[in-house]
């Protein structure tokens, strides 16, 4: 398994995490909607247009996260992420999140499209579906906030920085240490690290 995420991975990831608040910020203008048709009077542009930015941008985030799960199982990271318990009950739960992420927003995904356009009673089950959702984000960002200021590891970053990124890094830092261990100055350093440059 590779370290990190490949920059389309963490490409995907933003992407869809800034479609997702725009969903909770459209997604009452269907009830207005529907409400305004019972009455019998004609529903606001505003909302019209939102009902529909609702629609086309949640099938939308359904397909890149789809396209995120192909990802995943094609380039999947490493087992165990930096400041990682390996196998411990931690690593477990969050797996158990991450791919809970994709079943319930590729879920909500489909049950929305049911829901407008081919059977409305699904609709109570797309609503129980936001809220889902809405947990597992506080959970999310709780553990990103606790690898940060708690643990102080790498585990956020590898959604922040891509694999080449991060191996070119390491690759840098692991020269440094060998020249402090050989007990090169930086002259030497310089001198050598131009050495290796040239003869690749």
């Amino acid at each position: 398994m590779r370290s990190g995420y490949s920059l389309a991975q963490i490409g995907l990831h933003w992407l869809v995490a800034f479609m997702v608040p725009v969903q909770y910020l459209t997604g009452g203008s269907i009830e207005r909607i529907h409400h305004a048709v019972h009455m019998g009077i004609t529903p606001s542009y505003w909302d019209v247009v939102q009902h529909q930015l609702h629609n086309y941008a949640g099938m939308a985030i359904g397909l890149l996260m789809g396209l995120r799960l192909v990802l995943r199982l094609l380039q999947p990271p490493e087992t165990s992420g930096p400041g990682s318990w390996p196998g411990s009950w931690a690593e477990r739960a969050a797996k158990a999140l991450h791919y809970g992420f994709y079943a319930a927003i590729i879920g909500q995904a489909c049950m929305g499209f049911v829901a407008s356009y081919l059977w409305f009673a699904i609709a109570p089950y797309h609503v129980v579906g936001s809220q889902i959702i809405l947990a597992m984000v506080a959970l999310h960002l709780a553990a990103a906030a606790w690898h940060t200021l708690v643990a102080r590891d790498e585990t956020v970053d590898r959604m922040v920085f891509s694999r080449r990124k991060r191996s070119a890094e390491n690759f840098w830092s692991c020269q440094r240490q060998h020249d402090i261990e050989a007990g090169l100055g930086d002259e030497d350093q310089d001198r050598e690290r131009d050495e290796r440059l040239r003869a690749t």
